[in-house]
């Protein structure tokens, strides 16, 4: 028996099924999988992270709302894949702390979080999921996750708001770090590799730049908005996505607008996703270069 349209595309708990028709045999199928107990899946569907917890879904309490790394992935943002394959789940005190095979139990105080729904699922705020987070993650990672949160396009929370929140977090496991890696969360980024480039540049002892600023010539038009600035050395380093090469339209406006700020003055270092390990430090070396020209010194800088 094919299964009805109403459940044939992701999970469904007994009762549903047996409200779409579905008797107790058919039920059993070996088309259909098991994610939870009391919840099926047509084998055919790719149990990706979003099917899976609208699997679990299907049983959610009331009490209970997806955190940490699948709260921070469900939220589209930039974070590790687990390894493991299971599902953070937690419940909010004085509930027990949820427990099923494929699941990663929390305990939540109600006062800590707040729960938002995303496509019909109970999530915790994205910024709850990064304090969350403050115990698991690197402190990089940390500003990585920052930095995405108070991006420059369709920001899901503002710094005051990761301040906030920082507080609330006063005394809790992982704490310090997250206040270390608020230190270097910067608003306006557009990517990670962007984040990721910043932070190189200044391990590497290079002066912090501005992120995303707005370039005109001598004439006050606007030419570019430049990823990496450094405005008193007149140095620009830009990091070129996929987007860049791939994209026709996009190569074209990149062609003019590198004449624009060569004929305005500016010095244009890119880098790309070629660049890795020993061809990143030479290319962060390039930098060095060209602030050094521009009359920048270390021991300035220090």
């Amino acid at each position: 028996m094919r299964l009805p349209d109403e459940v044939a595309s992701g999970p469904f708990s007994l009762e549903r099924g047996r409200a779409a028709g579905l008797g107790p045999g058919r039920l059993r199928g070996a088309d259909l999988t098991r994610p939870f107990h009391g919840v099926r899946l047509a084998a055919s569907v790719d149990p990706d992270l979003r099917v899976r917890c609208r699997a679990y879904g299907e049983r959610m309490r009331p009490c209970e709302a997806f955190t940490h790394l699948t709260a921070a992935a469900l939220h589209g943002l930039p974070v590790p894949s687990r390894g493991d394959g299971l599902i953070d789940v937690g419940a909010c005190e004085p509930h027990g702390i949820p427990r099923a095979r494929g699941v990663r139990g929390h305990r939540l105080r109600p006062d800590l979080i707040s729960v938002v729904e995303l496509d019909g699922l109970r999530v915790v705020s994205p910024v709850d999921a990064w304090c969350q987070l403050a115990a698991e993650l690197t402190e990089r990672q940390l500003v990585v996750l920052g930095d995405a949160l108070v991006r420059r396009r369709h920001a899901p929370a503002t710094l005051e708001q990761l301040r906030a929140a920082t507080r609330r977090m006063a005394g809790r496991r992982g704490s310090r770090k997250l206040v270390r890696a608020l230190a270097k969360v910067r608003a306006r980024t557009d990517s990670p590799a962007e984040t990721e480039l910043r932070l190189d540049l200044i391990d590497a002892g290079l002066p912090e730049p501005e992120v995303n600023v707005a370039i005109h010539d001598a004439h006050g038009r606007q030419i570019a908005i430049a990823d990496l600035v450094y405005p008193e050395w007149r140095v620009i380093v830009e990091y070129d996505g996929e987007h860049h090469r791939l994209e026709r339209r996009q190569y074209g406006r990149d062609v003019d607008r590198l004449d624009d700020l060569a004929h305005a003055g500016w010095r244009v270092i890119r880098f790309n996703a070629t660049h890795v390990g020993r061809r990143r430090s030479d290319r962060i070396e390039r930098v060095r270069d060209a602030l050094a020209a521009a009359g920048w010194t270390a021991s300035a800088a220090r």
